[in-house]
C-alpha cells in the first residue's frame, strides 16, 4: 500500500461495527455525542417521569396518614384494623386496573397519550382524598390514584427506552425509579413537620393538604407534556412517517445523522408490523421477554418492597427503633434517593446484571438480619408488644433508649440501598429493553398487572400475617425471595448494556449472544 493511501478505521458506533475512512469516523463521533446531548430529549424525559414523582407520593401516602387517620374524632373517617389494611392496599388493585388498560391504551393512544390521560383520574383521586367525609371517598380516591400509577408504570418506562439514545438509556432508565423515590421523599417530608417547625417552615400539611399537594406534578406532567413528541417507533407503527422523523430530529437535533438512525428504527418495525396472533406467543422471539419481564416484575414484588415502604412508619414503632419513626421514614427515602442516584451513574458502565445481583444479595443480608433480629432479641430490648398489632403500634408511646433498636433502622436502610440500586430501576428498564415492539404495548401492561395483584396480596395479607405469627415471617419470607432472585438473575436475565433495542429483539429472534456482545 503507498505511503499517502489512508488506511480505513474500524469505529464503534452505537449499533454495530462499520468501517469508515477516518475524517468520517471522526464526523460520525462528533455526531453521536451532539445527539447524545442534545436537552431536548432530557427535557421530555424529565416531562414524562413526573409521572412516576405522583406516582411514588401517593404509593406511601398512607405511612404518615393512617396514624392520623386512627385517631381522627370522626367515626367517620376513622381506621381501624379492619379498614387500615384496604386504605393501604386497595392502592394495588387501583394500579393493577391501570396496567390492564395500558395494554389497550398504549397501542391505541401512544405512549404520551397514555401519559397524559393517566392525569385524570390522579387529579379526581387526589380531590377525593383531600376532601373526603367518608370511608368510600378515601377507598376510592386510593383506586383512582392507584390506576393512574398502573398506567404511569406501563407508559413512561416504554416511552422513555423508545425516545432514549442508547449511550444513555440505561441512565434515563432509571429516571422512573428515581422520581419515584423523590416523590415518596417529599411525601414523608410534607407530612411529617412537627409542630416545632411549622412556623419557621409556613405550612403544616395534615393528610388533606398532602393530597392537594400530589396535584401539582399532575399539572406540570400535563402541561410540559403537550409540547413534547411522540415516540417514533410508536409513529412509525402507525404509518406516520414524516411525523416520525420529525420526533426523532426534535429529539437528536438537526444537526446530527438521525436519519441513519430513522432507517435502522423503519427497518425494524416493518418487521414487525403484523399485530401478535396467539399462534405467535410460541414463538420464543416473543414468549421468553414476556416471560422474562413478567418474573422480574412478579419477584420485585415479592421480594417485599411494596409492603415495607407502605408500612415503613408503624414498622419502625413496633420495633421502637430509637429515633422517631417519621424521621426513620425520611432517612430511608434519602438513602433509597442516593442508591437510585448511584444505579443511574453506574447502569451503562458496570450493566445492569452484576447490579442485580448485588441488590439481590444486600436485600437477602438485610431481610435475615431483620427477621432474626426480630426473632432473637428479647422484647425488653425490641420494643415488641405481643398483643399491640402493627397499625395500632404506630400511636403507642415511644420507650425508652435502647441503641441496639438502631438494627431494624439499619437493616432497612440497607434493604431499601440494595433494592434501590438495582431491582428496582432494573426491573422497570429491562421490561421495557428486552420486549418485541409489536408486543411492547401488551405485554408492558401486563407486566404491570402481575407487579400490581402480586403488591396488592402481599399488601392486603402483611398486616393479619403479622399480628398472627408475628413480625419476623414476612422478613423471612422476603429473605428467600431475594435468594431466588439472584438465581433468576443467573439464569434467564440478559446482559443489555450499550445494545440499541433493535439489537436485543435480534437476539431473541436468533438467540445468539453475539448480538449483545
Amino acid at each position: 500500500m503507498e505511503r499517502g493511501d489512508r488506511q480505513p478505521l474500524v469505529r464503534k458506533t452505537s449499533s454495530s461495527y462499520r468501517t469508515f475512512p477516518e475524517s468520517t469516523a471522526r464526523r460520525l463521533d462528533k455526531e453521536y455525542l451532539r445527539s447524545l446531548h442534545n436537552k431536548r430529549l432530557y427535557l421530555a424525559v424529565f416531562a414524562a417521569v413526573l409521572g412516576n414523582f405522583s406516582f411514588g407520593f401517593a404509593l406511601v401516602y398512607p405511612s404518615p396518614v393512617i396514624p392520623a387517620l386512627e385517631a381522627h374524632p370522626s367515626p367517620a373517617l376513622r381506621l381501624d384494623q379492619h379498614t387500615a389494611p384496604w386504605f393501604g392496599s386497595v392502592f394495588t388493585l387501583g394500579a393493577a386496573a391501570g396496567g390492564l388498560s395500558a395494554m389497550l391504551l398504549n397501542d391505541c393512544l401512544g405512549r404520551k397519550l397514555s401519559i397524559m390521560f393517566s392525569a385524570l383520574p390522579s387529579a379526581l383521586g387526589y380531590a377525593l382524598l383531600a376532601g373526603a367525609q367518608g370511608l368510600w371517598m378515601l377507598l376510592l380516591g386510593r383506586v383512582l390514584t392507584g390506576y393512574a400509577g398502573g398506567v404511569t408504570s406501563a407508559s413512561i418506562p416504554v416511552y422513555i427506552s423508545e425516545i432514549s439514545h442508547p449511550g444513555v438509556r440505561g441512565m434515563l432508565g432509571a429516571c422512573p425509579q428515581i422520581m419515584a423515590v423523590l416523590g415518596s421523599l417529599v411525601l414523608y417530608a410534607l407530612g411529617n413537620v412537627s409542630p416545632n417547625c411549622a412556623a419557621l417552615a409556613g405550612l403544616v400539611l395534615d393528610w388533606r393538604w398532602l393530597a392537594v399537594a400530589g396535584e401539582l406534578p399532575v399539572l406540570a406532567m400535563i402541561l410540559l407534556l403537550c409540547f413534547m413528541p411522540n415516540s417514533p417507533r410508536f409513529l412509525l407503527s402507525q404509518g406516520k412517517e414524516e411525523e416520525a422523523l420529525g420526533s426523532l430530529c426534535w429529539l437528536r437535533g438537526e444537526d446530527t445523522d438521525y436519519a441513519r438512525e430513522y432507517e435502522q428504527i423503519k427497518d425494524s418495525v416493518r418487521k414487525q408490523s403484523r399485530r401478535v396472533s396467539c399462534a405467535e406467543l410460541k414463538d420464543p422471539f416473543l414468549y421468553k421477554p414476556i416471560l422474562i419481564a413478567g418474573g422480574m416484575r412478579f419477584l420485585q414484588q415479592l421480594s417485599g418492597v411494596t409492603c415495607i415502604l407502605m408500612y415503613l412508619q408503624p414498622i419502625f414503632k413496633k420495633t421502637s427503633v430509637i429515633l422517631k419513626p417519621e424521621y426513620d421514614a425520611a432517612l430511608v427515602g434519602l438513602v433509597r434517593l442516593s442508591a437510585v442516584a448511584i444505579a443511574a451513574v453506574s447502569m451503562d458502565k458496570a450493566g445492569r446484571k452484576i447490579l442485580l445481583f448485588v441488590s439481590a444479595g444486600v436485600m437477602l443480608a438485610s431481610n435475615l438480619t431483620m427477621g432474626f433480629y426480630i426473632h432473637f432479641v428479647p422484647v425488653s430490648h425490641n420494643g415488641t408488644v405481643a398483643n399491640t398489632t402493627l397499625v395500632s403500634s404506630a400511636n403507642l408511646p415511644a420507650g425508652p433508649t435502647n441503641y441496639i433498636t438502631l438494627i431494624p433502622l439499619l437493616a432497612a436502610m440497607l434493604f431499601i440501598m440494595g433494592y434501590a440500586m438495582g431491582w428496582g430501576p432494573i426491573t422497570w428498564l429491562l421490561m421495557s429493553e428486552i420486549l418485541p415492539l409489536k408486543a411492547r404495548g401488551v405485554a408492558s401492561g401486563l407486566c404491570v398487572v402481575v407487579s400490581w395483584l402480586t403488591a396488592f396480596i402481599l399488601t392486603h395479607f402483611f398486616l393479619p400475617v403479622v399480628n398472627t405469627f408475628g413480625l419476623e415471617v414476612p422478613f423471612l419470607f422476603f429473605a428467600v425471595i431475594s435468594a431466588g432472585n439472584i438465581l433468576f438473575t443467573g439464569c434467564c436475565v440478559p446482559e443489555t448494556k450499550g445494545r440499541s433495542l433493535e439489537q436485543i429483539e435480534s437476539f431473541f429472534r436468533t438467540g445468539r449472544r453475539s448480538f449483545l456482545r
